[in-house]
């Protein structure tokens, strides 16, 4: 693991085609890996979990709630840790600690420790994503920040894919509890590949190093950026729309394994390779934002999550993956360009601004995550999908009013 040192205040940042440059990807595709794949993994059994502990659809989706509402709560003390200790060390522990509870966490024997340990594997994991963007937009060539942003966002959808599809296979033949630890054990294996791998920063240096941040107080640099209209919506694009796909993705399992599907859970899984697509779209709208603009890439990815959202109100399965594939595009187009455009155009304390991002981002998870949960258990699957685009409609026409790029 390297320490970091004095900033070098006559660098510019790693250019895309250096060893560097290739070396910081790399190391963070590992931690998204680390991050998402445990996150979400149980995700995919959520249906295997309501049998085993006999619990409704809502309830079995806080056991997603728990993390996210952790990672929620973490973000700021995280940024503020990174602050003093410097971005590798800080995104190390993270995901090392993270990972060694997610291994306890499976085997837990009752519904409420299973609930308290993903409360804690989520407040470790939340480092990563409170510190990620900063140490991209501080160590990258400014020109190709939007472009590594995309980058990592895509390693991401890799990691909440990988979990996803490990878990349930191996479930259906050894249990819940056993496919999700075995995610665990793979997380464990990305967590070394990020400590191999981060090159030394030379952008950022610690506050231990310098004798303070020159942006201030910790709670100068929240306020600052709470106080800032665009970062406010940008955080909203975050909360609504993160909010509707955890509920896209945890409540159509449901859908799928009952009448009149009946597609078998392992069957089902296979859905999350929808995941590629914002794999795709995550790299491809941080290159796109950079030759169209920020703002309009953000809409069009907001209105072809709408449209996708939309499509699966059909009764016909093909068009409900289809609908699925074109949602999970639009989705990470739209988080992956107000993610990176939060910490790039933070007025002050970019780690502060993308952990602001996290805690509404996560905070959605949590909230809407649970809430599509009633809506599904009531109403059934319109309810949840006109929730989502609703909720889509909302983030998009606050962006086109307030929005600017620039």
């Amino acid at each position: 693991m390297t320490i970091d040192q004095s900033p070098d205040r006559t660098w510019t940042g790693h250019t895309r085609g250096s060893s560097a440059y290739a070396r910081l990807l790399a190391a963070l595709f590992c931690a998204g890996v680390a991050t998402f794949a445990q996150l979400y993994s149980p995700q995919a059994v959520l249906p295997l979990i309501s049998a085993d502990l006999a619990v409704g659809a809502a309830r079995a989706a806080l056991i997603i709630s728990a993390s996210t509402v952790g990672l929620a709560i973490g973000v700021i003390p995280w940024s503020a840790l990174a602050d003093r200790i410097g971005r590798v060390k800080a995104i190390t522990v993270s995901v090392s600690g993270a990972t060694l509870v997610g291994m306890l966490v499976p085997f837990a024997p009752t519904f409420g420790l299973l609930m308290a340990g993903r409360f804690v594997e989520g407040l470790l994991v939340g480092g990563v994503p409170a510190i990620a963007v900063a140490y991209l937009t501080e160590e990258v060539d400014r020109a190709h920040a939007a472009r590594a942003a995309g980058t990592f966002v895509a390693g991401t959808t890799i990691g909440g894919l990988l979990g996803r599809l490990v878990s349930s296979p191996v479930a259906e033949f050894a249990g819940w509890r056993i496919g999700v630890f075995t995610v665990a054990v793979i997380c464990g294996i990305a967590a070394m590949g990020f400590v191999k791998l981060a090159p030394e920063p030379r952008g950022f240096a610690p506050a231990s190093h310098r004798g303070g941040n020159p942006d201030g107080s910790l709670a100068h640099r929240l306020v600052v950026n709470l106080r800032t209209p665009r970062q406010l919506v940008l955080f909203a694009q975050g909360f609504l729309l993160m909010g509707g796909f955890v509920a896209l993705y945890n409540f159509l399992g449901y859908r799928l394994t009952a009448a009149p599907f009946g597609l078998p859970a392992s069957v089902v899984s296979l859905v999350f390779l929808a995941y590629l697509a914002g794999t795709w779209a995550s790299s491809r709208a941080g290159a796109e934002a950079a030759r169209f603009g920020r703002k309009r890439v953000l809409l069009v990815s907001v209105v072809i999550m709408m449209i996708g959202v939309a499509i699966t109100l059909s009764a016909n399965v093909i068009a409900i993956l289809i609908g699925l594939v074109v949602a999970t595009a639009g989705f990470f187009g739209a988080h992956s360009t107000a993610a990176g455009w939060t910490g790039l155009a933070a007025p002050g304390g970019k780690a502060q601004a993308s952990s602001l991002y996290n805690l509404f981002y996560y905070g959605g998870s949590s909230a809407i995550g649970w809430l599509g949960g009633v809506a599904f258990d009531e109403h059934g699957w319109t309810a949840v999908a006109v929730t989502i685009l609703v909720l889509a409609g909302i983030a998009g026409s606050l962006a086109a009013l307030v929005l600017r790029d620039g």
